[in-house]
């Protein structure tokens, strides 16, 4: 059964999370890793609840157990949260510890039985700004920590522009990366797709931070498969790359 988590200190703007019993304080684990996915006004309810089965599909994945289990410590704490508007990001389901398929079940079941937050447009600064409070709120001890950005547009009502709040971040240990939902053709200076390019500049920082890419938006599950292995695994990376 699906209770509601009592770490209130990281339960953001009034939303309850819901989720399985909370990670026991001061647990040690490979990775502390964030969900950060854009629920803003540009997302419709399809496209919405295509994200959400993708993460759940994603954790469960026989690949992103098996990286899990490679590392040192077999465990990775994951937090979902969403983001849009200024001062509206939201722990939509706060710490778990992920180690094996029924933990990383449990997981995935508490972020497809949340409900859609309340958002309007594009603060991907007060996201970030969000996630690493709560990373260094999570009651484990990491020994890496990460901020995974997933969105289709940019920066462009943030209290703390995106590349300060960044900066911030990997100031204080933690690695952003991004997943770019490609939803036009249009191309940036150096003739990638801009929104990529725009998420290399302006959100993405820390050791061998990168943007990966969906195509499409039914490419979301693929790309944060392949996304989360090379997180979970702290894999050598280039700061951009393609859908492959």
């Amino acid at each position: 059964m699906i209770r509601p988590l009592v770490l209130a200190a990281v339960v953001a703007t009034g939303l309850a999370a819901t989720a399985a019993p909370p990670a026991a304080a001061q647990v040690p684990v490979d990775t502390a890793l964030v969900l950060a996915v854009d629920a803003s006004g540009s997302i419709d309810a399809g496209e919405f609840a295509l994200q959400k089965e993708g993460i759940a599909q994603a954790v469960t994945a026989p690949e992103i157990v098996g990286a899990i289990r490679a590392q040192p410590l077999q465990r990775t704490a994951f937090a979902y949260v969403e983001w849009g508007g200024p001062r509206m990001v939201a722990t939509v389901v706060a710490w778990m510890i992920v180690s094996d398929v029924p933990s990383a079940r449990a997981f995935a079941d508490a972020v497809l039985a949340a409900p859609r937050s309340p958002q309007s447009y594009n603060a991907i600064g007060d996201a970030i700004d969000h996630a690493a409070a709560l990373i260094a709120a999570c009651p484990c001890q990491p020994t890496r920590r990460v901020i995974d950005i997933s969105g289709d547009n940019r920066d462009n009502r943030s209290l703390r522009p995106a590349p300060i709040a960044r900066d911030a971040a990997v100031a204080a240990g933690i690695t952003v990366n991004a997943l770019a939902i490609i939803e036009d053709a249009r191309l940036g200076p150096a003739g990638r797709p801009w929104l990529a390019e725009y998420y290399e500049r302006d959100v993405i920082g820390g050791p061998g931070a990168f943007v990966e890419v969906a195509q499409r938006r039914e490419d979301f599950t693929q790309a944060l498969r392949r996304k989360m292995i090379r997180e979970i695994a702290a894999a050598p990376s280039v700061r951009y790359a393609a859908g492959r």
